[in-house]
């Protein structure tokens, strides 16, 4: 099965460009963040033209999370237990979505940005990630074999190799030793990533901001992530960045992250 991950930042702006994308490479699963539409503004019909099925949460303009697969969309799932809303009152947004694809339990997630590190919504992204952490390990704790893959736009770059220049984010969200902490607490839940081994170093990023020529300067980061079960990373034959997706008119800020899964034994 070939997986992959893509924040799209509007999946009706780039729509002609997902599609082409998932007909050349041979994709069984794609999941996606940032729709930023509503479930019945979704552009179902150019999807499973292409064969697949749909599964979408969208409760606005902005956020919007889907996984779109050929291979099975089984027991789907909106949100995680005990995940956090935003809002006055407060009101789980559309970030988390879950499915069985041909055995592989997928999340496509939307983790907060944080904004600032002084504002509130640095406090939701903390209770987030946490939240996410511990219904994580609560699979596993359920079932320890089970092949589950967290695949998404993590907001948080976990190592300083993972930005161009930490002199640059001093201060600055998505590299706190909080945020890091959170982000590695899942891995500690029992959870791998199966991509930097097999795309290792400092330069290999995920996301380039539009402003400021960030992509031609290189001035990225790897925020991008499929976080896999033991038992699922067991049978990761290859990962990649297709990074000449951030190329051209029209892209989004984040590239493709794509990873191949061997049938299980």
């Amino acid at each position: 099965m070939r997986l992959a991950t893509w924040n799209v930042n509007s999946i009706r702006a780039r729509l002609e460009r997902v599609t082409s994308w998932l007909a050349r490479n041979d994709v069984d699963v794609l999941a996606v963040q940032e729709t930023k539409c509503r479930d019945r503004q979704f552009p179902r019909d150019a999807f499973t033209a292409l064969g697949y099925e749909v599964l979408h949460h969208g409760l606005s303009q902005w956020n919007g999370v889907a996984i779109v697969s050929r291979v099975g969309l089984e027991d789907p799932e909106r949100g995680f237990a005990g995940m956090p809303g935003w809002g006055e009152p407060r009101a789980p947004e559309a970030r988390a979505l879950g499915a069985t694809c041909d055995g592989v339990r997928v999340w496509s997630l939307y983790v907060p940005n944080g904004r600032d590190l002084a504002d509130p919504h640095m406090e939701y992204k903390m209770r987030w990630l946490r939240a996410l952490g511990s219904a994580a390990g609560s699979w596993l704790a359920e079932d320890p074999g089970a092949p589950i893959a967290l695949a998404g736009d993590w907001n948080v770059a976990p190592r300083d190799e993972d930005v161009w220049d930490m002199a640059d984010l001093e201060g600055m969200t998505h590299v706190s030793d909080r945020e890091r902490r959170a982000f590695d607490a899942v891995l500690d839940a029992g959870f791998h990533d199966v991509v930097r081994p097999r795309r290792p170093g400092p330069g290999v990023y995920t996301y380039w901001d539009h402003q400021r020529l960030r992509f031609p300067r290189g001035q990225g980061m790897r925020i991008d992530f499929v976080l896999a079960s033991t038992a699922l990373a067991e049978r990761v034959s290859s990962a990649s960045i297709d990074r000449s997706e951030r190329k051209g008119k029209g892209a989004s800020d984040h590239a493709p992250v794509v990873v191949d899964v061997d049938p299980a034994g």
